[in-house]
């Protein structure tokens, strides 16, 4: 076993995280879809998630029982959809051909993928098998100096201990989670500072080489907020897409009539989003929205049913303003 390894192991067992609700446990199902959540997602944000998962999909047969419409109602506000439709899509795969037990299996799932499927072979199964997240990018490549996505591959894979590798693959996650952070890392807690190469030259905020920042585009849509007493049309977003699968306001042309309301902001990745929310009350309901795609829902039932942060948030807003539009 190389030094970085044993070093890492032990530091875990002392200063790791130990309580996490995912831990403790052999159950793929489990191991798997916490790993699903935590990517691109921060521990914090996915624990209340998972425990609500579990609460109401406790086996893999009870999720992939469920509609798609359930699973992303529960995803709701977790972000990056395409992990619950995708998480949905695979839990009727192994429902109908049992858990993989390979990695290359496992990274063949929807959603997966090479580094998930590491992650679940080695706190599922106990195989050797190298993960390479965010986190453990930054450690190996400040520790070892090394950049370039097939170097850290290289690198992650010739350091896998012969035992022990759960406790080190959750040490390097743990390490750059809570030690090795990209901004601000705590060098003095680091179990491997006085080898760390990126500590030594002074280039720790050079590995792993930040990304050029570039101004995020900003993109402006309206939304068609029709009334109809305390009821509003909602629409299926079209999968793949953004917030494909969920159900949001009809988008409509700038110059339409209505009442205006206060733009909403959202952030994507690549662009920033502008949201132009334009209420129109009606008298009735035409038949012809009405549509497989298309549903009126009441604000209170609109709010509970699988819509993204931005609609949630102008359904919050209608409900605070009454019946009336603002």
């Amino acid at each position: 076993m190389s030094k970085f390894a044993s070093t890492l192991i032990a530091w875990q067992a002392r200063h790791g995280r130990h309580d996490l609700p995912w831990q403790g446990t052999r159950d793929p199902y489990r191991i798997w879809l916490s790993e699903v959540m935590l990517q691109q997602t921060q521990v914090a944000t996915v624990v209340p998630y998972y425990e609500r998962f579990l609460k109401k999909y406790p086996t893999v047969a009870t999720l992939a029982a469920a509609s798609e419409d359930d699973v992303l109602t529960l995803w709701a506000g977790l972000g990056y959809y395409a992990r619950g439709r995708n998480l949905h899509a695979a839990a009727r795969i192994i429902a109908e051909q049992g858990f993989p037990q390979s990695q290359q299996e496992m990274a063949d799932l929807p959603g997966v993928g090479r580094s998930t499927a590491a992650a679940i072979a080695a706190f599922a199964f106990g195989k050797r098998a190298a993960i390479l997240d965010g986190n453990v990018k930054r450690v190996l490549s400040r520790r070892f100096g090394v950049e370039g996505e097939a170097d850290l591959w290289t690198l992650a894979e010739r350091l896998l201990p012969d035992i022990g590798i759960e406790a080190y693959t959750q040490a390097l996650m743990d390490l750059g989670a809570t030690v090795c952070t990209r901004a601000k890392p705590r060098c003095d807690a680091c179990p491997v500072r006085g080898s760390c190469r990126a500590r030594k030259h002074d280039l720790i905020s050079k590995f792993p080489a930040p990304r050029p920042r570039k101004p995020l585009p900003q993109k402006e849509v309206v939304w068609l907020v029709l009334r109809h007493g305390g009821e509003v049309l909602l629409e299926k977003r079209p999968a793949p897409g953004i917030w494909g699968g969920l159900w949001c306001f009809p988008e409509a042309e700038k110059d339409e009539n209505g009442t205006r309301l206060e733009p909403l902001e959202h952030g994507f990745t690549h662009f920033r989003l502008r949201i132009h929310p334009l209420v129109r009350e009606i008298k009735r309901k035409p038949q012809r929205i009405e549509s497989p795609g298309r549903i009126w829902l009441d604000l209170a039932d609109a709010a509970d049913a699988a819509i993204p942060t931005p609609v949630r948030k102008l359904i919050e807003r209608l409900n605070k303003s009454g019946s009336e539009p603002e």
